[in-house]
């Protein structure tokens, strides 16, 4: 049985990801801050109490998983917050670039003696992390926790390649959650396409930007 880890895992992306991977028969571990009724009610083991921005926080996660293997690791937790040039809310920024940015990575470093040969590790990213396709400018937190996001999704790739572990980037599309948009698509078509991205994964295509529903490779 294949074991996958959802960060982010009580709403949105990270819940529907969590019902799909479950669908299919995976052993699904729901990590994220609170819980939810919709959460609770699929067979998932929640894993309460998870903020992928505090170090402590994480090492008790990686400490209740200790000897547990994982095959696939999904960084889904994400924070938005608007920010334009005129409003630059600091604080705001930096909470994004821990959410979003260092979160991933904090998850990944200290899950990494569970991974093996084999495992995927994905990270939920945004097409708005990409500096050439930029065509509108503001939302500068969530922009720049993004690319940065990106880069250190390269990074993973490049480390993680010699032990057999392959990394995707992955933008999920605009979705109709409480993050994105009413005008977005459903999250479950959002999440078909991110898994059939997992599911094609190979070491070969280990750091590539992928956009989840149509299989493109997004530019940097």
């Amino acid at each position: 049985m294949t074991t996958s880890l959802v960060t982010g895992a009580n709403r949105g992306i990270g819940l529907e990801l969590c019902r799909q991977l479950a669908a299919r028969g995976d052993r699904v571990l729901a990590a994220c801050r609170n819980s939810s009724p919709a959460l609770d009610a699929l067979q998932v083991e929640v894993l309460a109490g998870v903020d992928v921005a505090d170090d402590a926080s994480v090492a008790t996660l990686a400490h209740r998983l200790a000897g547990t293997p994982l095959d696939l690791l999904v960084n889904n937790a994400g924070v938005y917050a608007h920010t334009a040039l005129d409003h630059l809310d600091l604080a705001a920024i930096r909470r994004q670039f821990e959410v979003n940015a260092v979160g991933p990575l904090r998850v990944t470093a200290a899950l990494l003696p569970l991974l093996h040969e084999r495992s995927k590790v994905a990270i939920i990213t945004s097409r708005m992390g990409s500096i050439g396709d930029n065509g509108s400018g503001g939302e500068y937190g969530y922009r720049m926790s993004k690319a940065a996001v990106n880069a250190a999704g390269m990074s993973l790739a490049r480390d993680l390649r010699p032990r057999g572990i392959a990394v995707a980037i992955i933008h999920p599309g605009m979705v109709d959650t409480d993050m994105g948009s009413p005008r977005g698509i459903p999250p479950a078509e959002s999440v078909r396409g991110i898994l059939a991205r997992v599911d094609a994964l190979t070491l070969e295509r280990s750091g590539a930007f992928w956009h989840a529903t149509t299989g493109e490779v997004l530019p940097w």
